[in-house]
């Protein structure tokens, strides 16, 4: 017996502000438009022969109420000025039969390049290791990123990011960054 395999994902992000912390989060999520669903954090893995969709196409694909699945990244601060980020990466092989990965990150003091950059590297380093290739976790990502490119055996790697600033009043802020995954067997 098979579980449900996951057969589109999209990536989504958002901010939310409010006096009240949870109130900030239920802002950041309706900002990614993902609000009206009951969301199920998983693990790290895409999976094979999955189709990255735009969100609009994603979000057509879902009911309001539905579970849903998704990799999240999430933080947030009532500190006045504090740079806040939250990331998705992800890595995926160039053989569709085969599974790749998702990684989040969210960090303090940290620019929408670099929270991307580095969670992109995680999820490519998974992937790598899976994969066999070898690689110096050493040497910086560009570096790693042309070994992985030359290898021929990762085909993509990207990253969806949301960073803020906490707001001057200190109200809480949240960022959100999600990668959505929607089924095969679907009501639409």
């Amino acid at each position: 017996m098979y579980g449900i395999v996951p057969k589109y994902c999209f990536f989504t992000k958002g901010v939310g502000k409010d006096k009240e912390k949870l109130k900030s989060f239920e802002a950041a999520l309706r900002d990614a438009g993902i609000a009206p669903y009951n969301i199920v954090r998983v693990s790290s893995i895409f999976p094979p022969a999955c189709k990255i969709i735009s969100r609009k196409k994603g979000l057509e694909k879902l009911a309001y109420g539905e579970i849903i699945h998704c990799v999240m990244a999430e933080i947030s601060t009532n500190e006045p000025y504090r740079l806040i980020s939250a990331s998705i990466g992800v890595a995926i092989p160039e053989d569709k039969s085969k599974y790749g990965y998702l990684s989040e990150y969210h960090d303090y003091g940290v620019s929408d390049s670099k929270a991307g950059e580095y969670a992109e590297d995680l999820a490519a380093q998974m992937l790598a290791t899976t994969l066999g290739i070898p690689f110096d976790p050493d040497k910086d990502y560009d570096y790693r990123k042309e070994i992985y490119k030359l290898c021929g055996k990762i085909v993509k790697t990207d990253n969806v990011t949301q960073s803020a600033v906490g707001d001057k009043n200190g109200l809480w802020t949240t960022v959100v960054a999600a990668a959505v995954l929607v089924p095969r067997v679907h009501n639409n």
